[in-house]
């Protein structure tokens, strides 16, 4: 320690410490929660409407005194034994074999599928869609308010029935998917196989392993103004116009200056 440094302390050591009451507060508060608890359930304890003296402290003390006082909560770690149990008990994954060739020349032929999140005044949404890689084109969707695996065998149900399909069959087309809890799930494996599709994931952590449906999401986020939608029906109505101006009236650069409709109704003339 410098000099300057023990005298400042040594004048300043019989000073009462201005923190000690605020600590206190937190202190009888992390107590109570076994240990167990972080600024935020300290924060919302002390501002809790219930309390009969008010407490004016906000989250950025908490956390500084917390720290000068080393008031650390023990991070609960996972279960490995659970993972390692669900993946190879119940879900399934299978390799890619899609191995990016995003550059397709027959419609009907591969497919993608993923599914994104939609935040709408103060609501969640979920999307979920299936893209014909070759033509750009949305085969399928589904928009649910939770993610049960109603979204994706509802997408696959929607699939089925499109009558754009030739002879509406869906034998030997492959799917890719990324390895979510949704398309690793047996029920959608099964529902799969059953159709004749090939199944195909991306690698763990490779995002761009299904570039093509990143692609459609971003740009229905950027065009479409869906964060002003007041209702889940409202969202529902914006999502369909948009999928049908994305395939029937959005022009593509890389599509030869077409639709995806246009182009894919292009390919299917030539063949």
């Amino acid at each position: 320690m410098s000099r300057s440094g023990y005298y400042k302390w040594l004048i300043n050591s019989d000073k009462p410490d201005k923190d000690a009451k605020d600590y206190e507060l937190i202190y009888e508060i992390f107590d109570k929660g076994k240990k167990k608890l972080g600024w935020r359930s300290i924060y919302m304890d002390l501002v809790d409407e219930k309390r009969i003296v008010k407490i004016v402290m906000n989250h950025k003390k908490i956390i500084r005194l917390m720290k000068k006082y080393h008031l650390f909560v023990k991070i609960r770690t996972r279960n490995p034994y659970k993972d390692i149990a669900k993946k190879t008990k119940e879900h399934q994954t299978c390799e890619n074999k899609l191995k990016r060739e995003f550059t397709q020349t027959i419609p009907f032929k591969v497919f993608c599928t993923d599914i994104t999140y939609l935040f709408f005044s103060r609501h969640l949404a979920y999307l979920s869609a299936i893209k014909d890689i070759c033509s750009g084109e949305i085969v399928a969707w589904k928009l649910s308010n939770n993610l049960s695996m109603d979204i994706v065998m509802s997408t696959i149900e929607n699939l089925k029935n499109n009558s754009s399909l030739p002879l509406q069959s869906l034998q030997d087309i492959l799917i890719h998917s990324d390895q979510g809890v949704h398309y690793t799930n047996p029920q959608y494996i099964k529902v799969i196989k059953d159709l004749g599709m090939i199944q195909s994931m991306s690698r763990k952590g490779n995002c761009i392993d299904n570039a093509p449906m990143e692609s459609f999401f971003g740009h229905f986020k950027d065009d479409a103004d869906y964060k002003n939608c007041k209702t889940f029906e409202a969202l529902s109505l914006l999502v369909e116009e948009y999928i049908e101006y994305y395939n029937n009236e959005r022009y593509q650069w890389d599509l030869k200056k077409m639709t995806p409709v246009q182009y894919r109704n292009h390919l299917l003339a030539i063949v």
